[in-house]
């Protein structure tokens, strides 16, 4: 099983090899908590789609304390350990829409058919707003730290998940995006 024990050890709980922070993440959570705040958007419900080991699910909760929050994840391991819904974003299906969904570096791990479904079912997850980031080539050649970032991606351009996602949301710049229609 590729995303397994070691798989996070390496990329997320060794900090000589891990890709990012609990720091970095406490700062992304705020991020997302502020903007949502600032277009006015009441958040009461949450999806974190891959959310790995969780490291936004706390800061966001002290955050935005009156929204419940799902953690999905295609991993059975983290389930496993950390009770996350395990499920496909692109098969995902849930009785009420989120008003915040994260999908933060996952669709690069999808093959070019189940990251267009996963696309299009984002717009039936979010009703508000959406941040959305996805590792690109261009990353991978000028941005990523490659010691540190799985290479085991399909690595695309930003222009294929931009098509994709406009037909749904509106752009709002720094990975956000607002669901078309939102209120």
């Amino acid at each position: 099983m590729r995303f397994d024990r070691d798989y996070y050890r390496r990329f997320y709980l060794d900090p000589r090899t891990a890709v990012t922070s609990r720091a970095e993440m406490r700062a992304r959570a705020r991020l997302i908590a502020s903007y949502a705040e600032h277009v006015g958007l009441p958040v009461r419900r949450v999806l974190d789609a891959g959310c790995g080991i969780g490291l936004m699910r706390a800061p966001l909760q002290r955050l935005l304390p009156r929204a419940t929050s799902t953690g999905l994840e295609a991993s059975e391991y983290l389930c496993n350990r950390y009770g996350w819904e395990q499920g496909f974003l692109q098969s995902y299906r849930p009785g009420t829409p989120f008003d915040l969904v994260i999908c933060y570096d996952v669709l690069q791990y999808l093959d070019d058919r189940a990251a267009s479904s996963a696309l299009v079912n984002l717009g039936r997850l979010c009703r508000g707003v959406l941040y959305f980031t996805a590792l690109t080539r261009r990353d991978w050649l000028e941005n990523c730290d490659r010691k540190r970032t799985d290479a085991l991606v399909h690595l695309r351009t930003p222009a294929w998940y931009r098509s994709r996602l406009t037909r749904q949301f509106r752009e709002a710049g720094a990975g956000f995006w607002m669901r078309r229609g939102a209120p």
